[in-house]
């Protein structure tokens, strides 16, 4: 089977972006270890932009609304994303090793939605796991200003010390819990900026109101997790048009794209916010095209 995966499209006059971070000193990114460094340009595309697809929310919330088979959901998306964010029991079970892209590791866990506290999370796989099966990143939720948030911080750093060992990048999840009217910027920049002091090398958080304050204090990739409740696609579009225009490197979204009823329609008109700097009109025609094919 012929797996040809559309190559990013760099608009003219929009020079690449780095992939290894912002702020960071002229010369740091050949100072890099060469599987770092690689692991990343995996992720993050060649016009400094990403578009990774969740597909990990069964390891707290169960068989969520159209992942009970992940396999299957994910099988038509996976030409349009630049990488899937999984469990380990779900990558062995249901995602194909040939026809795959680069995987982020979802490694902390150990809570459930009928749980007392969501936030108790623990490292639930090791980094010698995550070796064996080939990820080109690993990531972790931390719960700020929660009660267990040194445990989760601490995680995060233990996480980092093992991932820079053996060049493999960790992305940090800033996790609100059930405390959803925590998404505001400055409880987010919060996050984020500890996330990047204690070495992540990627930031997965929300998008919010005034998320340039987000993304300008945080020296290392944001990457949009999602947004408001919102009622059509259009508005998706919208958000991810702004928190890129703000500073965002790029999405990690699940459900605004499988949950959809057109989901290929979805992420090709996300792919080309992202990758070819659409904007949220020209998004939703081509969803409104996509849809109907």
């Amino acid at each position: 089977m012929n797996w040809d995966f559309p190559r990013p499209c760099l608009p003219a006059g929009r020079l690449p972006l780095s992939p290894w971070g912002r702020g960071r000193g002229e010369g740091e990114e050949e100072h890099m270890e060469w599987g770092m460094r690689n692991r990343l340009a995996q992720l993050i595309q060649s016009d400094g932009h990403c578009l990774f697809l969740p597909i990990d929310h069964g390891y707290f919330q169960g068989p969520t609304r159209k992942l009970e088979k992940p396999g299957e959901t994910i099988r038509p998306l996976l030409p349009y994303c630049d990488a899937i964010f999984v469990t380990r029991g779900v990558l062995r079970s249901s995602v194909d090793p040939e026809k795959t892209k680069p995987i982020i590791l979802r490694v902390s866990g150990g809570t459930s939605m009928v749980g007392k506290d969501l936030s108790h999370e623990g490292i639930t796989t090791s980094m010698e796991e995550a070796i064996r099966l080939n990820a080109a990143a690993v990531g972790i939720s931390i719960f700020v200003g929660s009660e267990y948030e040194h445990d989760s911080l601490m995680n995060l750093s233990k996480l980092v010390d093992e991932g820079e060992k053996y060049g493999i990048p960790v992305m940090a999840v800033t996790a609100v819990g059930k405390e959803l009217e925590k998404r505001d910027a400055r409880y987010l920049a919060l996050s984020c900026r500890i996330a990047a002091e204690l070495g992540s090398r990627i930031v997965k958080t929300y998008w919010c109101e005034d998320f340039e304050k987000v993304v300008s204090g945080c020296p290392v990739p944001v990457v949009m997790a999602g947004g408001p409740k919102v009622d059509t696609e259009l508005e998706v579009f919208e958000f991810v048009h702004h928190g890129m225009q703000k500073g965002a490197i790029g999405v990690n979204l699940g459900r605004n794209v499988w949950q959809n009823e057109h989901p290929v329609a979805m992420i090709r008109a996300l792919r080309a916010v992202i990758h070819e700097n659409a904007t949220p009109k020209e998004a939703n025609e081509i969803f409104e095209q996509e849809k109907i094919k």
